[in-house]
């Protein structure tokens, strides 16, 4: 199929052309037509999603015309009315849904689980986020930004000290990340101006360029003893080498802490600048990597190429 330019796609808003139709917000959409230094173009649904987009509620682009069961439909309603909802299995059930129908649907339409749906809703609608600080709360303020990169979307958050997280939009503990970090610093998360993010936007368009092995952004990781001596630890893997759980266990003077090690680097909400992809299993296999084992894999390889000094070798 013929790959549209930008003005062919931006020309096609407003026609009532089903050629056109999967956008997040369809093409022959009713809304009042944007400005062009407005638009982005995505795939598919899942795509507007990670980069924090919401369904428009006029032309309805989760439903897929004709092939949209009421039962799809009702719950959809329900997320756009109430983003904040949390629809388990049970709650399934009580309204008469196998919940395996609406897996299967979302799946098949989407590319993603009905789970994740939900909790992109949730996280694109602020809802995870807080109101802004008063002198009454005495709460301090994490700014926010969405970074895009080669491998997906992701989310950049500061507070005055440093970067607090880089983690892929799409990540299943994200939501969990910024509450951890609400609690821990006692903040809100709010979109704002921050010198670190500004530092960090610019420095990881240089990593995906192939043009910087080592980040300078200071950093602010609030976590256990433990949690920071593995993190540290972690920034120690240099550019284009891969280190095993087991040595890692070792270098902190704790061999036997393996699985110990393994849950610290799951929880590490600073991802590449902190490079929990760089660790391996000591078999040489991929494990474990929140952003998904397809992203490990892309940044190794990555960076294996990119690490000239060193023989290429494509890794995994």
């Amino acid at each position: 199929m013929k790959k549209l330019t930008f003005q062919e796609k931006y020309d096609a808003i407003g026609k009532k052309d089903p050629f056109y139709e999967g956008m997040f917000c369809r093409p022959s959409c009713r809304a009042r037509k944007p400005k062009p230094e407005n638009v982005n173009f995505y795939d598919t649904a899942q795509e507007a999603l990670q980069h924090g987009f919401r369904p428009c509620k006029i032309c309805k682009p989760m439903e897929k015309l004709g092939e949209t069961p009421n039962y799809v439909k009702g719950i959809i309603k329900e997320l756009h009315q109430n983003p904040d909802l949390r629809i388990k299995d049970y709650d399934l059930r009580k309204r008469g849904i196998e919940p395996s129908q609406i897996r299967r649907w979302f799946k098949k339409h989407h590319h993603m689980t009905f789970q994740t749906y939900q909790r992109m809703m949730r996280i694109n609608n602020r809802s995870i986020f807080g109101e802004p600080p008063t002198s009454a709360n005495n709460k301090s303020v994490l700014n926010i930004v969405r970074i895009t990169t080669p491998i997906g979307p992701m989310y950049a958050c500061a507070s005055s000290e440093g970067l607090c997280l880089l983690d892929f939009t799409d990540r299943r503990m994200l939501e969990t990340e910024f509450k951890d970090l609400c609690k821990r610093l006692n903040a809100v998360i709010l979109p704002g101006e921050n010198a670190h993010l500004d530092h960090v936007q610019s420095e990881i368009q240089e990593y995906f360029s192939g043009k910087r092995k080592e980040f300078t952004v200071p950093l602010h990781t609030p976590g256990t003893e433990f949690q920071k001596s593995v993190w540290k630890i972690l920034q120690e893997i240099p550019y284009g080498e891969v280190r095993s759980y087991k040595q890692q266990a070792v270098l902190i003077g704790n061999p036997k802490a393996v699985r110990a090690v393994a849950s610290a680097n799951g929880h590490n909400r600073i991802g590449i600048i902190i490079p929990c992809h760089r660790v391996i299993g000591s078999d040489g296999s991929l494990t474990g990597y929140g952003g998904g084992l397809h992203r490990k894999r892309w940044l190794l390889n990555f960076e294996n190429e990119n690490n000239i000094p060193c023989k290429k070798t494509t890794l995994f």
